[in-house]
């Protein structure tokens, strides 16, 4: 079958919910039989979001190919079993570099370079590049229509129906459907002038995806229809749900990929979504009432930094039939004040990645609670790197232990910079990145968790434990309980004598699904429950 594109747009205002539309419409297309693959074009000039700040972005994804990619990834990769690659998300930046290297190389010699064809031939050639070996390849374009930004990105998709054919390309645009209290009513006119941007640049969308707080009545979904010049049944309404992977049903129920097969002209089997069902059933009626996790970092006020972190707790918490409630606390506030009140009523702690010393201190007092107090303890990166910290400074009787990270003279740096990272001077890119395997100790908590000795996890980190201090470590009790045998580095470590305490190097969350629980937040959250009875 050739590859059919779904392009997805949108309109009035940014965080309309594009990526989690392309993932559910993911979702409904694999439960059809269908092999899709998910892109995501930032129209952004940084060459990845890997040096922006969590504030500016929020989470970096990183696939296992070692891409620091769009949060939207992460949303892709729960909802489909798309394995995701550099090729899956590209910006302005990717796209410029590439073009000017190929001017400097003489590719282009003789020509003037011009955003119009070179720029918008560098895009059709990324998404047809990713696109290989699937049925369907959807395409989210970030920004809003309108940004002067994603103008080329925009006219590459409208070409691109000329050049694959009208049958081949699809356009979903995703748009607002604000009620306005104080009047009682929804408007469609930000959906109107959203749509007739999209016309002037020669896209006609075919299906209209309408974001709302309430249901759209019918004669205003024939107003939309009219006024946009798509049929009333490619009008399509998504009003927000109580859990996210109840989207998929929704919008099943509204019949978005019935539209969409049909107007691919594709023949497939019904889609089969008793899976979706049983989550979002366990999310709605847990059998097993709830758990209350502390998540405890410094981007507590940005939710969206800790998303596939959430979400991982939110499968260990499907595996185990249990609704889990999760308590942001600042570390900075942990540092000040102590952990004792705010950590008081937890059932599990957990430390995250994170980079920079602000906070840091919060974090190792939260572990020394979570240590002393026998409280199900999982530390994520530099969450495994503060426990070896608060581990060899309290046990270890090495009071100027810390990370040379945040302290490059300290006494005893339990964290170093790998050998590796020496001499790196460059920000972008240069950390170490992506899948890496990870041999376990049997009878382990991680060993237990996964059911195997050999496993692969994803990185982003530059510092690493320092084996310097290992036998110490070791000595007093710590186990080591996961390695990277062909740079001994330490990956894992646990402290046997607890209920459930598991620090490691690289982030699980990455790799869970509602589909398929990642096993080390499996663990983590049935040792909470069990800690709470």
């Amino acid at each position: 079958m050739k590859t059919k594109f779904i392009f997805v747009t949108g309109g009035v205002v940014s965080s309309i919910g594009k990526g989690l539309a392309a993932a559910s419409l993911g979702a409904l297309l694999e439960a059809r039989g269908l092999r899709v693959t998910i892109q995501k074009l930032d129209p952004y000039i940084n060459v990845d979001p890997g040096t922006m700040s969590p504030f500016q972005h929020g989470e970096v994804f990183v696939t296992d190919d070692g891409a620091e990619t769009d949060l939207d990834l992460g949303h892709y990769e729960r909802y489909t079993s798309s394995k995701l690659s550099k090729k899956s998300n590209f910006t302005t930046g990717q796209v410029y570099f590439s073009v000017i290297e190929k001017e400097r190389r003489g590719d282009y010699l003789g020509g003037t370079v011009q955003v119009i064809p070179h720029i918008t031939d560098q895009i059709k050639l990324n998404i047809l590049e990713n696109a290989k070996g699937s049925d369907i390849a959807i395409v989210e374009i970030g920004g809003t229509v309108g940004d002067i930004e994603s103008l080329p990105f925009l006219e590459a998709i409208r070409q691109l129906k000329s050049d694959r054919g009208a049958g081949n390309v699809l356009y979903l645009h995703v748009t607002l459907v604000p009620y306005i209290k104080t009047a009682g009513e929804l408007k469609t006119k930000p959906t109107q002038h959203s749509v007739k941007e999209l016309r002037e640049i020669g896209i006609q969308p075919d299906i209209l995806l309408c974001r709302c707080e309430q249901d759209v009545p019918q004669d205003m979904k024939a107003k939309i229809a009219l006024f946009c010049n798509v049929e009333e049944k490619a009008v399509i309404t998504s009003q927000d749900a109580e859990h996210i992977y109840a989207v998929p049903m929704a919008l099943n129920q509204q019949g978005l990929d019935d539209q969409v097969v049909e107007k691919l002209n594709i023949w497939t089997k019904a889609p089969d979504l008793s899976h979706w069902q049983q989550v979002v059933s366990k999310l709605t009626n847990p059998g097993s009432g709830e758990v209350r996790i502390a998540v405890v970092g410094k981007y507590v006020d940005l939710k969206e930094s800790y998303k596939s972190l959430s979400e991982a707790l939110t499968h260990g918490g499907i595996a185990n039939d249990c609704r889990v409630k999760l308590v942001y606390l600042d570390s900075e506030k942990i540092e000040e004040e102590g952990g004792e009140k705010a950590l008081a009523d937890v059932d599990g702690i957990l430390v995250p990645g994170g980079f920079g010393e602000r906070g840091t201190e919060g974090k190792i007092k939260a572990i020394e609670y979570a240590r002393v107090n026998k409280v199900p303890f999982f530390g994520i990166c530099l969450g495994m790197q503060m426990a070896a910290v608060e581990y060899a400074r309290n046990v270890c009787k090495l009071p100027e232990a810390f990370s040379s990270e945040f302290k490059p003279d300290c006494e005893s740096p339990v964290i170093h910079l790998m050998e590796e990272q020496k001499g790196v001077d460059k920000k972008g890119g240069t950390m170490r990145l992506g899948a890496y395997p990870c041999s376990l100790t049997k009878g382990t908590f991680a060993q237990k968790a996964y059911g195997a000795t050999e496993i692969s996890e994803r990185h982003r980190h530059r510092y690493e434990f320092n084996n310097l201090f290992r036998k110490c470590l070791e000595e007093k009790g710590m186990v080591i309980s996961g390695v990277y045998k062909e740079g001994d580095l330490v990956e894992i470590i646990e402290l046997p004598d607890h209920p459930w305490f598991l620090g490691c190097q690289f982030h699980p969350e990455f790799k869970s699904k509602p589909l398929n629980p990642h096993p080390l937040f499996k663990a983590f959250i049935a040792a909470t429950k069990a800690k709470r009875g």
